[in-house]
């Protein structure tokens, strides 16, 4: 099962008025924290917002750590500091990171300050630009800097509509724009890893297609976790065994959803209710810490 290779046009006209947007007030910001997903570094990275937000100060967060390798995790850490970026590790749920990041932009912007008192701006605000695609975690990241739920949360792309400014402490506010993503997808790696951790809507590509590819991944590269959470014995991996390992990967999802009761009328396999058990799974974390790019692959 493969997609085409045609690019995948996904652009809902409020992204389009919110790249605009966000154009217009980068004009008004000092820092550009942007929130990247832990286990996808590389395809939760708008590359029309790196063009927007040019020379400004920038810290990368490294959203949704408790869900991806920590070891792989550390390794961006690492990539980003040989680039001269900032990154910080964190977990929004947990509240992991957040007191580095308040930090980070305190420290990141002291020499300005210091200018700024200088010239007679005591009480200069620092202003902060929060942005990342949808549903990387930013709401819920937002309310743990502001220690308080003053957004609306969601598990779902584009839950965070309207632009918002948050006073996250004394002297810093927060700038608040729904994620965004860009026009097309000319990569398939990109697309399927947005549509694994639920960043593009489901119907925009079939949701066989991308649990079916998701397990291909898993089995590929985290053996060990499918084994622990679906109870595969040898025996049963024995059988699915093919040369056409398209068909040992279809065997391998039917068996699952076998296992896990997603079954139609004849005892037939029910290939989209288990596409949508191993894509929650994994968005859950079930399966395991699971990260999807590598930073030495990078």
């Amino acid at each position: 099962m493969k997609m085409n290779n045609n690019p995948i046009n996904w652009y809902p006209g409020h992204m389009l008025k919110t790249k605009k947007q966000i154009i217009e007030d980068i004009k008004l910001i000092d820092v550009v924290i942007e929130i990247l997903d832990a286990r996808i570094p590389v395809s939760s990275r708008n590359p029309d917002i790196q063009k927007i937000i040019q020379n400004k100060k920038r810290i990368v967060v490294l959203n949704k750590s408790d869900l991806a390798e920590e070891k792989e995790t550390n390794k961006w850490v690492d990539y980003y500091k040989k680039n001269g970026i900032k990154a910080i590790i964190t977990d929004s749920n947990l509240g992991k990171g957040i007191k580095e990041t308040l930090s980070q932009i305190e420290k990141i912007m002291e020499k300005d300050m210091q200018k700024a008192a200088l010239r007679g701006r005591i009480k200069k605000n620092i202003r902060v630009m929060v942005l990342g695609i949808p549903n990387v975690g930013k709401s819920s990241f937002i309310n743990r800097l502001c220690n308080k739920k003053t957004l609306v949360v969601g598990n779902k792309p584009g839950v965070t509509r309207q632009k918002q400014w948050v006073r996250i402490a004394n002297n810093i506010e927060l700038l608040d724009t729904p994620g965004v993503l860009w026009a097309k997808f000319e990569d398939e790696k990109v697309a399927l890893n947005l549509s694994y951790t639920g960043s593009i809507k489901a119907e925009v590509l079939p949701i066989v297609e991308i649990g079916f590819n998701l397990l291909k991944y898993l089995y590929q590269n985290y053996n060990s976790n499918l084994v622990k959470r679906y109870k595969l014995t040898n025996e049963e991996l024995e059988s699915i065994k093919s040369e056409d390992k398209n068909q040992e990967f279809y065997s391998l999802m039917k068996l699952i959803g076998k296992k896990r009761g997603a079954v139609i009328s004849g005892g037939e396999v029910d290939d989209e209710k288990t596409a949508n058990i191993i894509i929650n799974d994994f968005r859950e974390g079930k399966i395991g810490r699971i990260t999807l790019e590598k930073a030495y692959e990078k």
